[in-house]
């Protein structure tokens, strides 16, 4: 169950879609200039077959009066072809503008998310599926980019086409016209009822995506587990009823974005076949008139040529317009989950505070700490300690005791319902928390190493480091020897080819929070993944590059532990026994119990 804090936003798809939209507004002059070139190429377009009407004028007066006008055929026909072909022209050039402004939009959208993950409190993405994060800033910024592409490039130039050839239609016959423009109300209507509709499947499909997203990482990265628990079956059929899920929302969705197509389709055609209907009874009429002249009838077939042509023209921009919004209903689902993220609650401001410490000697104190993930979750009770320069100070416990807790606490990944963490007397909550954690170097016990090379890892934590510095870490970390046996030493390239061990990566984490020459140091079961002869010697190096520091080490192996000069023993939340290893023992408490449940096997086990 999800903090009330971090429930997710509510969202309307008009509001995302409006904001969508507002990321163009950077590039106004481009956008204008598009639509510009859209109604200078649509008129050009529209224009073509009026001069065509002149050339069918010029054919129908030769079965009257027995000649015909070739040189002037000829030119209204080049016309044609020049009008058809600079309007093509400029709807080309406005695509191409179109898709540079909508690219660069979702560049800066990408920018803005990536940026927002960085500002969102650690609890955000402790109730969240990593997988479903990716997925907004993979899959829904792609989908909303290639819908506004689509939109832009094509329903604008279709808007701006429908509404010439009805102002074009009332030019040539108002009565024609008006039969066109009484069935657009019934095909929108339709439109607006199909879109209504699909968009719920589109707002579901978008989720379902990024669930399959999530369940895909989890098999990834757990590929070894599954194969160890010879699981891949039952999460084969886990995948499976979560894609068929999928595929049926898919079905739906897709079933109404494209049933819109063939409905517009045969309103379109229905139009072209009334007018033509309705231009036949016209010329009857007229023939039927003593007063209408062949001219005259010959010259209104000829406008009843054009108007079919002109309705023609109509059926394609409602078809694209018909996409278009089956489109736009995949870019209103894809906006609304991207704009719910961006509009979810951030770690509060800091700007404004700009207490530092004008000396760090490592003097940190716990007061009467208290804190819970949620208000009826509580994991840490009343934690009051004081540890004192250049102390290694280990934190021990069974788990669930609360002693990660402790010093995501004391690094502000989590704020603290009450009581204060101090260091050099300065609550931490007084200066930004980019610069607490910068106070500290800190090892975890999942190993993070990006692709780049060895020594773009290690100066990762420091990029001013010189590279004797990081010779001399490696070399205190025992890194320094498999360093120089790959291929390229320092430089070789850390990528799923490059064969280090686990341990061994361990080793280059330790050797960067080294590098990085941190007052104080964390280190969060960081000899978990080396044999006992590394761990030795990491223990020796660790204790010469951390005299003077203030150093906490959570650990489970206790032999890690036992030369620290203070050991917190932790349960429920509580702190049980606080001393040295040999203090601890002589109580025979809870400490010497969980020691000799490792080393002798005797005493209970404690989890």
């Amino acid at each position: 169950m999800m903090n009330n804090k971090y429930e997710k936003q509510n969202v309307k798809g008009e509001d995302s879609l409006s904001k969508l939209f507002g990321l163009l507004n950077r590039e106004k002059g481009k956008m204008r200039a598009g639509i510009v070139m859209s109604v200078v190429g649509c008129a050009l377009n529209l224009i073509a077959p009026l001069v065509l009407m002149l050339v069918s004028e010029e054919i129908l007066n030769y079965t009257t009066n027995g000649t015909m006008n070739m040189d002037r055929i000829g030119l209204l026909c080049v016309i044609s072809i020049i009008l058809l072909g600079v309007g093509g022209f400029f709807q080309w050039f406005q695509t191409h503008i179109v898709a540079g402004v909508v690219g660069r939009g979702m560049q800066e959208l990408r920018n803005k998310m990536t940026a927002k993950m960085n500002r969102m409190p650690l609890n955000y993405f402790d109730t969240r599926d990593r997988g479903t994060v990716l997925s907004y800033l993979t899959n829904d910024v792609d989908i909303a980019g290639n819908s506004l592409n689509l939109t832009l490039s094509t329903v604008i130039v279709s808007v701006i086409t429908m509404i010439g050839v009805v102002i074009i239609l009332f030019i040539l016959d108002w009565r024609i016209a008006l039969v066109t423009v009484l069935l657009l109300p019934i095909v929108f209507a339709i439109l607006t009822k199909i879109s209504t509709v699909a968009e719920k499947h589109f707002l579901n499909r978008s989720k379902l995506t990024a669930d399959i997203s999530s369940q895909a990482e989890e098999s990834y990265t757990g590929f070894n587990i599954l194969r160890v628990f010879n699981a891949g079956e039952r999460t084969n059929d886990k995948f499976a009823v979560k894609n068929l899920e999928l595929e049926k929302t898919m079905s739906l969705a897709d079933y109404y974005s494209s049933v819109s197509i063939p409905v517009m389709t045969f309103f379109g055609n229905l139009m072209f076949v009334v007018v033509a209907i309705a231009g036949g009874i016209i010329v009857a009429n007229m023939s039927k008139e003593s007063g209408s002249s062949p001219e005259q009838i010959n010259n209104y077939i000829a406008i009843t040529v054009a108007a079919v042509s002109y309705v023609g023209q109509l059926v394609a921009p409602i078809t694209q317009i018909a996409q278009g919004i089956a489109t736009m209903q995949q870019a209103v689902a894809s906006s609304q989950r991207i704009y719910e993220f961006l509009e979810e609650e951030e770690e509060a401001d800091e700007s404004h505070k700009t207490t530092t410490l004008p000396e760090i000697k490592g003097n940190i104190s716990f007061e009467h700490v208290r804190f819970g993930y949620t208000k009826d979750r509580v994991i840490v009770n009343d934690f009051s300690e004081i540890g004192k320069p250049g102390q290694k100070i280990a934190i021990v416990g069974p788990t669930g005791a609360g002693k990660t807790t402790m010093v995501n606490l004391l690094m502000r990944f989590y704020e603290i319902n009450s009581g204060a963490i101090k260091i050099e007397g300065v609550d931490t909550r007084e200066m930004k928390r980019g610069y607490v954690r910068n106070l500290f170097g800190m090892v975890l016990q999942d190993t993070w190493l990006f692709e780049g090379t060895i020594m773009e890892n290690l100066k990762f934590s420091r990029p001013s480091a010189t590279d004797e510095e990081v010779y001399a870490a490696c070399r205190a970390t025992h890194c320094d020897g498999f360093i120089r046996q790959q291929p390229n030493g320092y430089n070789q390239v850390l990528d799923s080819e490059c064969g280090l061990s686990a341990g061994q990566k361990q080793l280059l984490t330790i050797a960067r929070a080294m590098i990085q020459n941190a007052p104080m140091m964390i280190l969060d079961e960081a000899t978990s993944s080396v044999d006992t002869r590394t761990e030795l010697m990491i223990q020796d190096a660790m204790d010469k590059l951390m005299k003077g520091r203030t150093s906490f080490i959570i650990a489970h192996r206790l032999s890690t532990i036992k030369n620290s000069d203070l050991i917190i023993v932790m349960k429920d939340g509580d702190v049980l026994e606080t001393g040295n290893h040999d203090q601890l023992m002589k109580l025979d408490g809870f400490y010497a119990a969980l020691y000799n449940s490792q080393f002798t096997g005797k005493g209970p086990q404690f989890s």
